[in-house]
């Protein structure tokens, strides 16, 4: 479990560094093994003085700070359950999702890129009565004003009592509660025990070879699974430097990787994009990085190949999701057409299938509904009994949503969205390979198709852009693709920016909604 392996790590290699956290400005701060052991107890003593239980949920809307490892470590050691909370969140998702959980403790920042975190927690607590305790992890010239129930992070009301007596904890127990981002609906929070999340960073660590000698960088949140299992979860697996990154600047995080001999990373593709875009603005790659694990959306293959070139690095695709963990990914040494041209091949302990609408399984290149069964699936969504049994087959076969391929040697593609299909007069259009066209065009920055509704044929297909390309020039180059006209785009809408979750999934249900309107206006 992670807390003996922590308790080793301390004990074994207690000057080591453990954590570093590049601050906004560059800032750096370190902690070493002892000292992280040291500050987690300290967290879980002052949680059993303030009477959590064993299996309660406790909050924490924190940044990829030093505090939030101490305060996850914490939690767990005290017998309770991690509840990270992304720091974009505001009221309205944070009313939601805390009250669903019941959470009696929450921690938060005074202020955090301009927002009032600590006057938002106190407004919550007007709403939500069973919200007894708020932390505040102070900033600037002196503490934040405190009400009741509200303690100052690292003051002597926050000291934890000498001598506590941590609860025996067993690998069957709940260790996180992880809103889902929310692609297409109302969040769910997904459990999560500690013998699954073990189990999925060792299937992690055997998948991409990694060993201890790494160091682990995570410029994405640690309050999403990418960021709290594929970053921080394997660098206390494997008892090596975490390097974290509290807000995301390309600069500073070049500069990070360099300094401390970063070699693996798993992010989002935009992470991918601005890193490979400023190492080749300043003739500079990260020397020692040797894997770039890029999630959350398919890499366009010109991206990859680009990365690949300038960072001196394997890039590859992987697919997975909260519930179910890392399913499938390239693994170090496949071919370069595989690793970003696919999803990728089933990690130790996953199966894999395609089937139809009536859960009749597909041959091999047959795209249909693609679904996982895995020994990393989550024990369920809090209270939503009904909602699990809707992903999960009675043979435990959990449903993903999307559509895929899966060609003879087992490499994954994934193709679409099952709710993103475009059903344009009887005839789906293939929305991923028509966005991956466009991405090897060198006007185009970013893209995304939806349907938009359509009186005659039910939908049509409208693409939102980053780029320079106009409608007629996209017609022209997709006819020089000779990609069918019944595919093509039949608007174009240039945008500055697409909307993304935390993990940077494009949310195409805000799009759609758009093209809605522009429908109707």
């Amino acid at each position: 479990m992670i807390l003996a392996d922590l308790d080793r790590h301390a004990r074994e290699r207690p000057g080591e560094r453990a954590v570093v956290e590049m601050s906004a400005g560059g800032t750096v701060r370190e902690v070493t093994w002892s000292a992280l052991k040291v500050e987690s107890d300290r967290v879980a003593g002052a949680l059993l003085a303030l009477g959590v239980q064993p299996a309660e949920n406790v909050a924490f809307q924190l940044p990829n700070r030093l505090e939030f490892v101490t305060i996850a470590l914490g939690t767990l050691r005290a017998g309770a359950v991690c509840e990270p909370l992304m720091p974009i969140f505001r009221e309205r998702e944070l009313e939601f999702m805390l009250r669903e959980s019941g959470a009696r403790v929450l921690f938060v920042p005074d202020t955090f890129r301009g927002r009032d975190h600590a006057g938002m927690a106190a407004a919550l607590r007007e709403v939500l009565p069973g919200l007894e305790h708020v932390i505040v992890l102070g900033e600037g010239d002196g503490p934040p004003p405190l009400e009741t129930g509200t303690y100052q992070y690292g003051t002597d009301t926050y000291q934890s009592p000498r001598g506590a007596d941590f609860p025996a904890l067993t690998p069957e127990r709940h260790a996180q509660l992880l809103f889902t981002s929310g692609t297409s609906g109302e969040p769910k929070g997904a459990l999560h025990r500690h013998e699954v999340l073990d189990r999925a960073a060792d299937h992690h660590i055997e998948h991409f070879g990694l060993g201890g000698e790494d160091v682990i960088y995570s410029p994405s949140p640690l309050a999403h699974q990418t960021g709290f299992l594929y970053g921080m979860w394997i660098a206390l697996r494997l008892g090596v430097p975490l390097v974290l990154q509290e807000v995301w600047d390309a600069e500073v995080g070049l500069d990070a990787m360099r300094r401390f001999g970063v070699t693996f990373v798993q992010a989002a593709t935009p992470f991918l994009a601005d890193l490979t875009r400023v190492s080749e603005e300043r003739g500079q790659a990260p020397d020692q990085l040797r894997t770039f694990v890029a999630t959350g959306a398919a890499i366009p293959r010109e991206l990859a190949r680009r990365a690949r070139d300038v960072l001196g690095t394997e890039v590859g695709g992987a697919w997975g999701t909260t519930e179910s963990c890392l399913g499938c990914a390239f693994a170090p040494g496949d071919p370069p057409e595989l690793a970003w041209g696919s999803d990728g091949r089933a990690l130790a302990g996953v199966s894999l299938r395609v089937v139809d609408d009536s859960g009749m399984p597909l041959p091999a290149g047959e795209e249909g509904n693609f679904e996982v069964h895995t020994d990393c699936l989550f024990d369920g969504y809090l209270n939503r009994p009904e909602l699990t049994a809707e992903v999960v087959t009675d043979d435990g076969w959990y449903r993903t949503g999307d559509l895929a391929r899966i060609d003879d040697q087992g490499y994954v593609r994934i193709t679409g969205r099952i709710k993103d299909v475009i059903n344009r007069g009887g005839e789906k259009v293939p929305v991923a390979e028509i966005e991956q066209l466009l991405h090897a065009h060198p006007a185009v920055r970013d893209v995304a198709i939806v349907a938009m509704p359509d009186e005659r044929l039910g939908e049509r297909a409208c693409a939102f852009m980053i780029g320079e390309l106009d409608f007629d020039t996209m017609l022209e180059y997709l006819d020089s693709q000779r990609v069918s006209k019944t595919y093509w785009p039949e608007r174009l809408e240039l945008v500055e920016s697409l909307p993304r979750t935390p993990s940077g999934k494009i949310q195409k249900f805000v799009l759609r909604a758009q093209a809605r309107e522009l429908v109707t206006t």
